[in-house]
């Protein structure tokens, strides 16, 4: 059966309510299509406590990710216009650039994205931050990258734009157990060939249901023939073949002057993120023996701490906001999961590890043109990459 021939009175489930399960949903009701979104409870989703930073070229990507990356910072502008106009809140875009600091010129130049950058040393480096630690004596200014406000608001737009656009929501709904058939099905294990949107039809299980636990602890099987598997980090606890495992990261905010720091800095093991009205968000740890572990630990925070001090001593005396963590959902290479999944007629977009935030702009068009047999230029070759069963 084709995304065409689905029964229109049956939505399409959303099993995950974070940022790139909201990006498909609202994508998914432009197109017309019927929508519920399934959230345990959205609030852990890595859409709410990732910095928001839009950086292909500051965060050195390569490959086919660096094109991914790419293609979605082109999208972004237009994507954040659809989420304002459908919602009437701001999204928080600041296209601010984002500088990498080295310590050393070598460094600098042997960096992968160097090409893409504007080579800056150590005056230049302090004219764009200034105050920047001593330590660094080169720099990399990536203009075309930026930032938006994920966290306070980019989460709220999405949310009420799907709701203005007849998205349905469960919060509080578990989703326990994908229920399936061995009928003739789409492709479960292939992407769709390049310029098309639909994979021929294979062998193999069917998406027919999913069990899942309401917030009253009553379970009941739900009937759908497509979804889209949207869980984050916890996608594997649902298809354990997916190569989906959690790494924790920890982070901390300031209030800072207005104007303070005109730019992202991308520093290694730290960044530093204002926002328009000097909020200075800092991350991120990287923990992935820390498993689904919970809560904030002293080397942790520590380590923050040190990273600000090292990159702008004078931000060490801002008065400290807020500090919190969260679980990036990362796959061996650290691309995304995008297309056509294991069981036909479910979907994948998952696995965006550091890069949900920036890829959630294409990675939402990808899935949701794919489901409904609208596919954009260059969709089927960004879907034989970042195809499920790659490694």
């Amino acid at each position: 059966m084709t995304a065409a021939a689905t029964p229109p009175s049956q939505p399409v489930l959303i099993l995950g309510g974070g940022l790139m399960g909201l990006a498909v949903a609202h994508q998914l009701a432009r197109r017309g299509r019927s929508v519920l979104v399934l959230s345990r409870r959205r609030s852990e989703a890595a859409g709410f406590v990732a910095a928001g930073m839009l950086a292909p070229h500051a965060e050195g990507l390569g490959g086919a990710l660096l094109a991914l990356g790419q293609a979605s910072l082109g999208r972004i502008p237009a994507w954040v216009a659809e989420i304002e106009a459908d919602s009437g809140l701001g999204c928080g875009l600041r296209p601010c650039g984002i500088v990498v600091p080295f310590a050393t010129a070598a460094e600098r130049d042997a960096y992968p994205t160097a090409a893409w950058g504007t080579a800056l040393d150590r005056s230049a480096l302090e004219r764009e931050i200034p105050g920047i630690g001593p330590l660094w004596q080169a720099g990399l200014l990536f203009e075309q990258d930026g930032q938006i406000d994920n966290r306070r608001q980019l989460m709220r737009a999405l949310e009420r734009a799907c709701v203005q656009r007849g998205v349905r929501f469960e919060e509080g709904s578990e989703v326990l157990e994908l229920i399936t058939t061995g009928r003739t099905s789409p492709a479960a294990a292939s992407a769709p060939a390049a310029g098309t949107s639909t994979p021929p039809p294979t062998p193999g299980p069917r998406l027919e249901a999913v069990r899942l636990r309401r917030a009253d602890g009553s379970t009941l099987s739900l009937p759908c023939r497509q979804a889209v598997l949207a869980c984050g980090a916890w996608s594997a606890r649902l298809l354990p073949q997916l190569p989906v495992y959690p790494v924790k990261g920890q982070m901390l905010s300031l209030q800072g002057p207005i104007g303070a720091l005109p730019r992202v800095v991308f520093g290694p093991g730290t960044y530093l993120v204002p926002r328009e009205d000097g909020l200075l968000v800092v991350g991120a740890t990287s923990e992935a023996e820390a498993g689904f572990s919970e809560g904030l630990t002293p080397c942790g925070q520590r380590r923050l701490e040190q990273g600000i001090a090292a990159l702008l001593p004078a931000a060490s005396g801002w008065p400290p906001m807020e500090r919190w963590w969260g679980f990036r959902p990362c796959t061996p290479d650290e691309g995304p999961l995008l297309g056509p999944g294991p069981i036909g007629g479910l979907w994948l977009a998952t696995g965006h590890h550091r890069n949900g935030v920036l890829l959630a702009a294409l990675s939402a068009e990808l899935v949701a043109g794919g489901i409904s047999g609208e596919a954009s230029p260059g969709a089927g070759e960004h879907l034989e990459a970042f195809r499920w069963d790659r490694f």
